[in-house]
């Protein structure tokens, strides 16, 4: 087996019985690296010290990827002004904290024959949160609801509905 020091020193290839042995002598483990090598590749470290590092950097990685969640906010056809204003504000504070957004209107009973309504209700939302969306998903109808997908806009984008 190909033998690697703690301090990135190549050995060479030495027989399994005194690579365990050097590793013993300075108190390290022998970790098998590339098994399927030829001669497979092996290097002594502290497997212990070596565990903690990996985990260190999959956390400081995990921090600094945040993963854009699915928020949904829900609409009816017929909503009044005040509310759609107020779940608007929700849907802009969800887009400037970094979410995606799915606006839906939900149709129940007769409402469905309606969907200018649902329509409409998207196309202002659309419009007033352009400054902190854009659409990433046009307007669809899936059975009972109409709904758009909003992701938050990046530095320096403009908008589809943005005023120039």
């Amino acid at each position: 087996m190909r033998l690697i020091t703690d301090t990135e020193e190549q050995i060479g290839v030495i027989p399994r019985r005194e690579a365990l042995q050097r590793a013993r002598e300075k108190g390290l483990d022998l970790v098998e690296v590339a098994p399927t090598a030829q001669p497979p590749v092996c290097r002594m470290l502290d497997f212990g010290k070596f565990m903690y590092d990996q985990a260190k950097k999959e956390r400081k990685s995990s921090k600094s990827n945040k993963a854009a969640e699915l928020k949904e906010v829900r609409f009816r056809p017929k909503i009044g002004q005040h509310d759609i204003d107020s779940k608007t504000r929700a849907v802009k504070k969800l887009l400037e904290g970094g979410d995606k957004v799915k606006v839906t209107v939900i149709f129940r009973g007769r409402e469905i024959i309606h969907p200018q309504l649902g329509k409409e209700i998207l196309e202002k939302v659309i419009e007033s949160v352009s400054e902190q969306g854009k659409v990433e998903r046009s307007m669809m109808m899936e059975g009972r609801t109409m709904n758009v997908i909003l992701s938050p806009m990046k530095q320096g984008e403009k908008g589809q509905y943005a005023k120039t």
